[in-house]
């Protein structure tokens, strides 16, 4: 009798990746969402491809390297050799958070330059970490005399003049200027492999709603459940992306699971009347 085996859904495979904790292969569940639009891409061709830029970086330095001497051999080979770096000519194009595109393009957002930057930095034996800095993510390394801020868009270091500069108009924004001051050390924390995923779909998913695309926005909604199945505000969301393509039964499903983790959501009257009106379509009881 032969073995049958079944082989996952993209979906499974991500579910896969980001089930336990926060000590996830960020490099391979983040490739692993381009499979949304590259059903045929061969994650672990990627992962080899990062290995072998990976051991070119490697053979550029003695074993006796100093971490800044690391550091500065990498963001030559990365952003000066390789030339990575922001796509500043389309920079909502979709390809920026996908990370088979960002490799053969050379040019990304913030988030997916950081993610392969930080394969790189931490397969060098660097303690570098993502950032999730308001408005443009940022990585950081820890040395020995202290901690550099990078830029992954350009590889400069940014000094705490220029951190405050980048932080002054989301602080205005937020009414966080004044007496009452967040420490800048609150804005670096280095940022778990789950949060800087959900940032990467998140990016996905502003694209998708503003271009009204709604079978990309629910597939990107299915993988942030996945993720954080209790952000209830995702099933809100996906909930709305399913009623405006006309799946009311999905949509009257995720919208009351929402109605019932968030009861007192200020948009909680408005959802309650969405599902009335969805159930009236479905001729259902409402």
């Amino acid at each position: 009798m032969a073995l049958q085996f079944s082989v996952p859904t993209p979906l499974e495979y991500f579910a896969a990746l980001v089930r336990d904790g926060d000590d996830l292969p960020l490099l391979e569940a983040a490739a692993a969402i381009a499979h949304d639009e590259y059903p045929d891409l061969d994650v672990q061709q990627l992962l080899g491809d990062v290995d072998q830029l990976q051991a070119r970086l490697q053979r550029r330095l003695p074993a006796d390297a100093s971490e800044l001497q690391r550091l500065r051999t990498l963001n030559q080979f990365f952003f000066g050799d390789l030339g990575f770096g922001g796509n500043l000519n389309d920079y909502y194009d979709p390809d920026n958070s996908y990370l088979n595109a960002v490799l053969r393009t050379r040019r990304g957002i913030p988030i997916s330059l950081a993610i392969l930057w930080l394969e790189l930095a931490q397969g060098l034996g660097l303690d570098a970490r993502g950032v999730s800095f308001p408005g443009h993510f940022m990585v950081k390394v820890l040395l020995p005399n202290g901690q550099v801020v990078i830029d992954p868009m350009t590889g400069r270091s940014l000094s705490r003049e220029d951190l405050s500069e980048r932080l002054d108009p989301y602080q205005r924004r937020h009414g966080l200027v004044g007496d009452d001051d967040v420490p800048m050390g609150l804005y670096l924390q280095a940022a778990p492999a789950r949060d800087i995923l959900a940032r990467v779909l998140r990016n996905l998913k502003e694209i998708h709603r503003s271009q009204q695309d709604w079978p990309r926005l629910i597939a990107v909604q299915d993988r942030l459940l996945v993720l954080q199945p209790e952000a209830w505000g995702e099933w809100r969301d996906r909930g709305l992306a399913h009623a405006e393509h006309g799946n009311a039964r999905q949509a009257v499903s995720d919208l009351e699971t929402y109605l019932a983790q968030a009861e007192d959501g200020l948009d909680a009257a408005a959802i309650t009347e969405r599902v009335g009106s969805l159930r009236r379509t479905l001729g259902g009881p409402h």
